[in-house]
């Protein structure tokens, strides 16, 4: 038993391996950043193991553990799967990592890598959630990272460029229609991936027709730095 809850860091599920690498990474930095943390990988759909049973194991072996979803809002796996799992005593769940300032961050550095310039029009892409609150979450960063670059949300032919968002599923425009409305302002057509890792929805935002994607936000170590502040951050509140 410990007085130190166990951090669980819970995440989709992919059959892409260069995000199931990308996603392990995240939890790789977080053991390099606390190397005395008992530190385990769940999932909610496709792989395993699913995260009720993490939390079972973690529970009989240290007598207390925290989820951080690694998702990027709100939604149904946040809402039900991550909520039934913590449902037994000395078990929380922490919000998931989206929506944050260092997210705007590290997708600012993603389109400097891929070359975006001011002449751009740029979409953020998500993948998207039935949850009214995802989307909130998503036009917060939005328009925290139209900020960041001088541009406006929802202003494809504005003289700074402008700023569109799509979604993958759940919710609307989807990004091929985001990616036709912003070519319709006679620009090259850049895309921020607001997605942790390779996988179906990025795949989907490569086929979309945008002349360049950004990579997603992982694998990169201020990840680590985020799940560790949320785990934190529960940890306390439960104290």
């Amino acid at each position: 038993m410990s007085d130190v809850p166990v951090l669980i860091g819970c995440s989709h599920g992919t059959a892409n391996l260069a995000g199931r690498a990308a996603i392990a990474s995240i939890l790789d930095d977080v053991r390099r950043l606390r190397p005395d943390l008992d530190v385990r990988e769940a999932f909610v759909d496709v792989q395993e193991p699913e995260v009720a049973d993490v939390v079972t194991s973690a529970l009989a072996d240290a007598g207390g553990a925290v989820v951080v979803p690694l998702l990027l809002s709100v939604g149904f796996h946040v809402k039900v799967d991550v909520a039934a799992a913590v449902e037994p005593s000395g078990a929380a769940a922490s919000g998931p990592l989206g929506p944050d300032e260092l997210l705007v961050d590290i997708l600012v550095d993603r389109l400097r890598e891929a070359g975006l310039t001011d002449d751009d029009a740029l979409l953020l892409a998500a993948a998207g959630s039935s949850d009214p609150a995802a989307a909130d979450a998503v036009a917060e960063v939005a328009h925290g990272l139209a900020a960041a670059l001088g541009r406006e949300v929802g202003a494809a032919g504005s003289s700074s460029g402008g700023l569109l968002v799509g979604f993958g599923a759940g919710a609307e425009p989807r990004v091929p229609a985001a990616v036709a409305e912003a070519r319709a302002s006679g620009r090259r057509v850049v895309v921020a991936s607001y997605l942790l890792a390779p996988g179906f929805f990025h795949d989907r935002v490569l086929e979309a027709g945008a002349d360049v994607v950004a990579a997603p936000l992982a694998p990169d170590a201020r990840l680590a730095e985020l799940t560790l502040r949320r785990y934190d951050e529960t940890v306390t509140s439960l104290a």
